[in-house]
């Protein structure tokens, strides 16, 4: 189903499990798409791995507005327009009680996972005006629902996604577009590798497990599981949705 044809697409954090897989998604669908990520190595890595036509790669960090304007522009000059945004870069930070988190963490989390979110917005809404609307998709997390001990950065800025995204709706709703954020539970990615070892250095397999233990549906996402979601809320099939918050999380936050 050619849902995204003629479309043009951002996807930031594009070289990571959930943007690797949702450019595909979207190139499936018919998008042509903009791959950003931080760094240029993982860039190139990521659009030689795709090797899809109408995909194009560009280094950024989605924390500067200066990256975030070039991008936009970037996407605009190679392919005409820009009609959907998948602000999906994010960190994880450290794993560490609040009296114990590095400033400069905390700063940083904040800056990818929160200020990335609104400078693709500010930056791309006046371009998705001149299509007459679009969809922006905002990667926010079950962290974004609930708390979790040791992630005050990661919980504070996921928290703070799905205001900017309850907002930001509001805001151009009435000119046509609709802004949405997607709540993965547990994905079995980098991420969330990083995470079990964090918590339990060496036992990370021990993490894991209790985390599943959770999850009703007995496992981990995988990245294509969040990507079809994304698709999804880009696309046309969900043309009433918007202000909301989907989980992915395999009934995690049902508890």
């Amino acid at each position: 189903m050619n849902e995204l044809q003629n479309k043009v697409a951002v996807v930031t954090g594009g070289a990571g499990g959930i943007g690797l897989a949702t450019v595909k998604k979207f190139h499936e669908a018919g998008a042509k798409v903009l791959l950003v990520d931080l760094k240029q190595e993982a860039v190139d890595a990521a659009v030689k791995q795709l090797n899809l036509t109408n995909v194009k790669g560009f280094a950024a960090d989605v924390s500067k507005a200066a990256d975030a304007k070039a991008y936009v522009k970037a996407a605009v000059d190679a392919f005409g327009g820009l009609d959907v945004v998948f602000a999906n870069a994010g960190i994880e930070g450290a794993v560490k009680p609040i009296v114990e988190y590095p400033e400069e963490v905390f700063d940083r989390v904040l800056a990818v996972n929160l200020k990335g979110v609104y400078l693709a917005m500010r930056e791309a809404i006046p371009e998705l005006l001149k299509r007459g609307g679009g969809s922006i998709v905002a990667t926010a997390s079950v962290a974004g629902i609930v708390g979790s001990p040791g992630l005050s950065a990661y919980v504070a800025s996921k928290h703070a996604v799905t205001g900017l995204v309850k907002t930001v709706a509001n805001e151009f709703g009435a000119k046509g577009i609709r802004v949405n954020a997607i709540a993965p539970g547990p994905v079995d990615n980098r991420m969330m590798r990083s995470l079990e070892n964090q918590l339990a250095p060496g036992q990370g397999e021990v993490v894991k497990a209790g985390f599943i233990g959770q999850v009703p549906l007995g496992r981990y996402a995988t990245n294509e599981d969040v990507a079809d979601l994304a698709l999804f809320l880009a696309g046309p099939r969900s043309a009433y949705c918007s202000g909301s918050v989907f989980p992915v999380d395999g009934g995690f936050t049902s508890h």
